[in-house]
């Protein structure tokens, strides 16, 4: 047997080779390659119901290399039958209709996803989409876009003090892009999420969907934080950083007393729900807390030097054995103002020194929105 033998009917079946709109509409996609290639990196709104699971996979790709495609053919037929066949084709009508707008792909777009929507058909009648060049060409349109999309718009940066509320001040407006929360991090040494960061082919796949969904909507400025080229263990594309190393900058001013409650509600209060939500009992959370904290500062132990760093280890550690005793909380604002006021200040102070001739305004979190919207930036 060989493909034309296989796939008699696929050609009638349909094909999408808008990859743009894809994109940009965040279709849901059926991924049918295997699930190590799928946890290597895929597109938002996706989901791995594999053809082929890894074992049956290595085992085709060997058979290809040794035999020929006939034989490699052959051996996918005889493994992926009867039962399992049958629960793939199950999982993949039960996706299809609860994803009617959707479509499906495979790594090129070839014999696995043509297989796989000729099944789909033959067993249940449902015509579903597969991506023209699959996985493959989606990637190759994301990466050709991270070059060229920065050319068309207008960025502005968004800089502030450690704790100035400019995430939140983001989230706020349409014409953003929240680069912290596509990374799953705040950029910071505490900046971790108690979820793990997406790989870096998974970052740049969500940004020029956003960036796409931004032009979509006829948006030619767009905001975004102030960041330095990594986030957590993910790097920024070279086009975006550059463009935005050179675009003009707003500073959002918030006073210390606010700044104080706003990185005790997120690194604190935010952070200990999220263990909490994340572990069964109560102690393992808080174990997953303290080292969450410990070992965050312990990254910034270099630059504090030793008896700064030893001060806000002590503040820490007395923190945490009050939570620890009672449950009380506040003790931490102690070291997070030390560290605001003595290490993230002067730091901010310093970079800012560097960039004052992109600076374009200066205010707080109502002034900024003012001028944004003299901007047309809502």
């Amino acid at each position: 047997m060989n493909r034309q033998q296989l796939l008699p009917d696929t050609e009638r079946l349909p094909i999408i080779d808008d990859l743009g709109s894809v994109l940009v509409k965040s279709q849901p996609l059926l991924d049918v390659r295997a699930p190590i290639e799928f946890a290597e990196g895929a597109f938002p709104n996706t989901t791995n119901l594999p053809l082929m699971n890894d074992a049956e996979r290595a085992a085709i790709g060997k058979r290809y290399k040794d035999a020929g495609q006939d034989e490699a053919i052959l051996l996918g037929l005889h493994l992926v039958s009867g039962a399992n066949k049958a629960e793939r084709i199950a999982a993949w009508q039960q996706y299809a209709l609860d994803h009617p707008e959707g479509a499906l792909y495979c790594f090129r777009g070839g014999l696995r996803s043509r297989i796989s929507q000729q099944w789909l058909y033959a067993e249940t009648g449902i015509t579903y989409p597969r991506i023209a060049g699959g996985y493959k060409a989606l990637r190759r349109y994301v990466l050709d876009a991270l070059v060229s999309l920065p050319q068309r718009y207008q960025a502005y940066v968004l800089s502030g003090r450690t704790g100035s509320g400019k995430t939140r001040f983001l989230k706020g407006l349409q014409q953003s892009i929240d680069l912290e929360g596509l990374a799953h991090h705040r950029g910071s040494a505490f900046g971790a999420w108690v979820q793990p960061q997406p790989t870096q082919i998974d970052f740049e796949n969500a940004l020029v969907a956003k960036l796409l969904q931004q032009l979509a909507k006829q948006y030619k400025q767009v905001v975004f934080e102030d960041e330095s080229r990594s986030i957590g263990s993910l790097h920024l594309p070279d086009s975006l950083f550059f463009s935005l190393r050179a675009a003009p900058l707003i500073l959002l001013e918030t006073g210390l007393a606010e700044r104080l409650e706003l990185t005790y509600q997120e690194y604190i209060l935010d952070m200990l729900q999220a263990f909490q939500a994340h572990s069964a009992e109560p102690e393992l959370a808080f174990k997953r807390f303290s080292q969450y904290l410990l070992t965050s500062l312990a990254k910034v132990q270099k630059r504090l030097g030793g008896v700064r760093y030893a001060k806000v280890s002590s503040l820490l550690h007395h923190a945490l054995a009050q939570q620890q005793k009672n449950g009380e909380t506040y003790s931490h604002q102690a070291w997070i103002e030390f560290l605001l006021t003595d290490y993230y200040d002067p730091m901010y102070d310093y970079q800012i020194g560097q960039k004052q001739e992109r600076i374009i305004f200066v205010g707080d979190a109502l002034a900024v929105q003012e001028f944004l919207v003299s901007r047309s930036i809502t």
